[in-house]
């Protein structure tokens, strides 16, 4: 027995209706897809992020030329006994300048998502001796830091590489020292260039709107191109924001302070 014509051309259509369907609903985007599990409650960065530029971001001697290091802990208020943390240490040029700066009253832990500098700061650490510094591999939106325990952490050249800035920061926040006696609140230190993440830098609008979003208030701010960039200063305020509630930055491309 034959169908007419008209139902195989009802049948027809339907499967072209339904192979429609079912193409639209697999081009459908997921927003996560290429996140990590650990950060999905946390809204997503609305700008791009600068792939890995390596961690010699310039050789150490040119930058002690320019008083780089120097310049940066003095203005961060780095004194004898702190305890600080250096993310993203790389190579270690800030790690080993901490090191001695706090002293050996102070102690410096050193962290980088990337396993392979890890080891060779860790060859470094132990060829000076620098009894006072720690290493850590962290994540990339976990610096994975013990809570209440910095007086001042570092991202020095580094934060326009972070993925996950919402997660990330939110994740830092516990780590900073509460307000004491000795050295008062804990403070993130931010060195940067001014000048769009595509080319490996971050406006300051757009760093001081992420941090804001995620309960920190800015406290100190100078421009220093000579030294490779500008220097930023931020303390936690008020309770920390839950991840849904957190509202995401548009992306500012324009360089403005």
């Amino acid at each position: 027995m034959s169908l007419p014509k008209t139902s195989f051309a009802l049948f027809a259509i339907t499967g072209i209706l339904l192979a429609t369907s079912l193409t639209a609903c697999k081009r459908v985007p997921d927003a996560d897809a290429n996140r990590a599990d650990s950060a999905r409650a946390y809204p997503p960065a609305s700008r791009p992020v600068s792939d890995l530029a390596g961690n010699q971001w310039s050789t150490e001697t040119a930058r002690d030329k320019r008083g780089e290091a120097e310049e940066i802990m003095t203005a961060a208020g780095l004194e004898q006994g702190m305890t600080v943390a250096d993310i993203g240490a790389g190579e270690g040029y800030y790690t080993v300048r901490l090191a001695e700066k706090v002293g050996a009253a102070g102690r410096v832990l050193a962290q980088d998502i990337d396993e392979e500098a890890i080891s060779r700061l860790g060859e470094r650490v132990s060829r000076e001796s620098l009894d006072n510094v720690s290493i850590k591999l962290g994540a990339p939106d976990d610096p994975r830091l013990p809570e209440n325990s910095f007086d001042r952490i570092f991202l020095v050249h580094m934060y326009h590489e972070v993925r996950e800035p919402y997660a990330f920061l939110s994740r830092l926040r516990p780590a900073l020292l509460q307000k004491t006696k000795a050295h008062g609140a804990g403070e993130v230190i931010v060195v940067d260039v001014n000048r769009d993440v595509a080319q490996h830098g971050i406006p300051p609008k757009q760093l001081f709107c992420e941090f804001e979003a995620v309960g920190y208030e800015l406290v100190g701010f100078m421009e220093r191109p000579e030294l490779g960039g500008y220097f930023a200063r931020f303390r936690a305020k008020g309770p920390a924001i839950e991840p849904d509630q957190i509202k995401p930055c548009p992306y500012q491309r324009d360089s403005g302070s």
